[in-house]
């Protein structure tokens, strides 16, 4: 709209308003972020259901509309509460229908009233309204004078600031001689928050609200100044930066022509010396001497250039011919090795016949050995020795849990943050290029939208090719061959079969209770008196309270718990000398229990008996061997098999395998052969929280199964592993050292074995043999008749 016509508008409505007088109830539409005053013309966007039902109503009655706002601008639908009571009686001068149902109205203040009551608040508001009538002024003296000038030049000089003063707005305010108009005019043109503008809007007195005006225009006027200076101090800044860039480039320049060298000079110089030092492959050295030049080309402080310092300091830090002597005596290298750890022959061995071929071919390439066992056996600990036994330096990382390909390459440069993966960081850490480098719980590797971190480690741990390691932040290859890489896992099945093949497995079994007893004697006790603050004389342990501990506070194939338990009872030692009882605390069977409370397990089998189709199963798990109990029951029904416990296929499988060879045999077993017409056979293993799969539960089942069916008891001494054929052959299983030495935990006396897994024999330590019989079969008629005396 022109301004010429919105003033012939406004002094229309002025000549209309003279003689109409306002109704007493008009519809309510609360507005936010705007408070509305007196001879305030703007557009309002109406789009809430009730505000546009409040328009219409307006247009269709008499034009009159009360505008109030509302407290909270981002509520949607506010209660009256929610409402400011003071508001402007507006008039919509017109009013125009949007096609998505919203209204675009023009609106012009008419006076200032308060809300009396609601009338009406379901369809819309209506509300019945109160005039309030401003007291006009008398006579304005010098003070109110004075006070209109510095309102006006305030103004004046806050429009400036922002570009928006001209000669038209300058004469309307000077036109205004009306202090309460001119405190509403400049009021509604001031950046104020709602609740400043409503205490001007409710201020009645027109002198006092011109005060309160002048003083929020003081503040704003100090605002605006500060805006501007600040966008001026800005504006300098970039004049600065540019001007102190082309004074630098001067004074290179004459430093230059007087054959003096600046600080970048400087950088470059010792970047060119280390770059000499570090004595990189050559494609290495051929990067870095072209980096280094884009280097000396770049501004010193710009982005580009801490990239390329970043990049150059990673190249001349790697120890890309830094390497460690090895030590080649293998006789202290099997004594450090035996002092650090008990047993664990097999793997002892492996690391000394490398040490071997080793002294003989210094050019051989670094093995990579893959420790697999249960928990607590000392995989990681024994990767520090052996890094001790050959004198090189020793770095470990965990790979549990990693799901970025990146974690293990890198990232490439054009990445912000970009850096190198873990195998670089660890080379760098430990300043040689032949480190004993571990990697923690392989099996733990996971995969997601980042990509498989298994499948980086491919070429890390070929010996065929990393030789040539390629990093993605580095993009040069690195010579890894020289590394001796470990790894660890509780179980090998979660491990791909590709990294997997790249790999010398070595499997580190559970230890026996004359071990354990050797071990916590050597070094447990000891390390656990020392961290505890106390003397091996405060409190000596018995052999029979120790053997207790292993036996009846654990069940365990490694050694965590029973270092803990140890741990318990230094600590309540600890107390008892802290609290001021003199020692010496001698640990015996008998007061093991005032230590340690009552034991967890119990040695013996779980069952009292032989039963009647109960036999004793042995289990392979990542925690060791464990004993694994088989039920089956003949109930009435159609002769359908029922499992239970959580299996999985596989041992779903067995199952069923065992019922088809019972089946297929009971005449030899003396049973009726229509037995299953009217019988259902009902197989369960506990415990039935547990998942459990594999073959090698069959014979177990079968034994089990025809226990039921010729009503006789499974010897309860005895314990079984194999899979079972339909014709009843016994095939062989995996795992049975660690079997044994769960069987062994649980006081089994005898074990049947298939006869091909003889051979595993030579692994079982001697005195598990001693305590152990080990009965090999090759088909389920020697089972029965070992198990059952069929």
């Amino acid at each position: 709209m022109a301004e010429t016509d919105k003033d012939d508008l406004i002094s229309i409505i002025e000549e209309d308003e003279k003689d109409a007088t306002l109704p007493e109830t008009l519809p309510l539409m609360s507005v936010r972020d705007i408070v509305i005053f007196n001879d305030m013309l703007l557009p309002l966007f109406v789009g809430r259901e009730k505000s546009v039902r409040a328009v219409e109503e307006a247009v269709a009655k008499n034009g009159y509309l009360f505008l109030a706002t509302q407290k909270d601008p981002d509520i949607e639908n506010p209660e009256q509460d929610q409402i400011f009571s003071v508001g402007t009686v507006s008039r919509i001068l017109r009013m125009l229908k949007l096609p998505d149902g919203s209204v675009k109205a023009l609106v012009q203040g008419i006076a200032k009233a308060r809300i009396v009551k609601y009338v009406s608040k379901r369809s819309l508001y209506r509300v019945k309204i109160e005039i309030i009538k401003e007291e006009p002024v008398k006579e304005i003296d010098l003070e109110i004078e004075a006070l209109m000038r510095n309102v006006r030049e305030h103004s004046e000089k806050i429009l400036d600031l922002r570009g928006e003063m001209t000669s038209d707005v300058g004469t309307i305010l000077e036109s205004i001689d009306d202090p309460g108009k001119l405190a509403d005019l400049v009021a509604s043109n001031l950046r104020l928050k709602i609740d400043e503008s409503q205490i001007l809007l409710e201020l009645i007195d027109p002198v006092e609200r011109l005060k309160k005006v002048n003083d929020l225009l003081s503040r704003e006027v100090e605002l605006s100044s500060m805006q501007v200076k600040i966008q001026s101090d800005v504006r300098d800044e970039i004049s600065k930066s540019q001007r102190d860039y082309f004074l630098r480039e001067q004074v290179r320049a004459i430093h230059r022509e007087l054959g003096e060298a600046d600080d970048k000079a400087h950088e470059i110089e010792d970047y060119k010396k280390k770059i000499k030092s570090a004595k990189m492959s050559k494609e290495a050295d051929k990067e870095a001497l072209k980096q280094l030049k884009r280097l000396e080309q770049m501004h010193p402080d710009s982005a580009e250039a801490s990239v390329v310092r970043t990049y150059l300091d990673w190249l001349v830090d790697l120890p890309w011919s830094k390497s460690t002597k090895d030590i080649f005596d293998i006789k202290r290298a099997k004594k450090v090795l035996n002092k650090d750890h008990f047993a664990l022959d097999k793997v002892k061995d492996r690391i000394l016949e490398y040490l071997s071929v080793r002294k003989f071919n210094p050019m051989m390439k670094g093995p990579i050995l893959c420790f697999m066992g249960p928990p607590g056996v000392g995989k990681t600990s024994l990767g520090q020795a052996i890094a001790h036994a050959m004198k090189r330096k020793f770095v470990r990382i965990s790979l549990g849990g990693i799901r970025d390909e990146a974690e293990i390459r890198g990232h490439r440069r054009t990445y912000i943050g970009s850096m190198p993966g873990r195998i670089l960081h660890g080379l760098k850490q430990s300043g040689a290029n032949n480190p004993v480098f571990m990697m923690d719980e392989i099996d733990k590797l996971g995969s997601d939208f980042r990509g498989d971190p298994s499948s980086a480690l491919l070429e890390a741990l070929d010996p065929e090719q990393n030789s040539a390691f390629s990093d993605h932040y580095l993009n040069l290859p690195f010579d890894l061959s020289k590394v001796m890489f470990i790894l660890t896992a509780n179980l090998t099945d979660t491990i791909p079969s590709a990294l997997l093949d790249r790999m010398e497995v070595i499997s580190l079994t559970g230890y026996t209770e004359e071990e354990k007893t050797m071990i916590a004697q050597r070094h447990l006790i000891p390390r656990q008196i020392r961290e505890n603050g106390l003397k091996a004389k405060t409190m000596p342990i018995t052999p029979g309270a120790l053997l207790q501990i292993i036996t009846e506070y654990t069940s365990e194939a490694g050694l965590r718990n029973l270092e803990r338990e140890i741990g318990a009872l230094c600590r309540k030692v600890a107390r008892k000398i802290a609290e001021g009882d003199k020692g010496p605390f001698r640990i015996t069977k008998n007061n093991l229990h005032k230590y340690l409370g009552v034991p967890k397990y119990f040695p013996e089998m779980d069952q009292e008996s032989s039963q009647v189709g109960l036999s004793t199963g042995l289990a392979w798990t990542q925690v060791g061997g464990e004993v694994l109990y088989v039920e089956a029951s003949l109930i009435g029904g159609k002769g359908e098999l029922i499992i239970t416990g959580q299996l999985g296929d596989v041992m779903q499988e067995s199952a069923r395998a065992a019922l088809s060879y019972a089946r297929a045999n009971l005449a030899s077993l003396g049973v009726k052969e229509n037995i299953f017409e009217n019988m259902d056979v009902h197989i369960h293993v506990p415990a039935g929280a547990i998942p459990k799969d594999g073959p090698s539960a069959g014979i177990a089942m079968a034994t089990a199964l025809i226990s039921a069916l010729t009503n006789k008891p499974v010897n309860k001494d005895v314990a079984m592993t194999g899979e079972i054929t339909l014709r009843g052959r016994v095939l062989p299983v995996g795992g049975l050292k660690e079997k044994a030495l769960g069987a062994l935990r649980a006081g089994i006396s005898t074990i049947i074995i298939p006869e091909k897994n003889r051979r595993d024999l030579a692994e079982i330590p001697s005195n598990v043999k001693r305590k152990i019989s080990f009965v090999p079969v090759k088909n389920m008629d020697r089972v029965l008749s070992l198990a059952i005396n069929l």
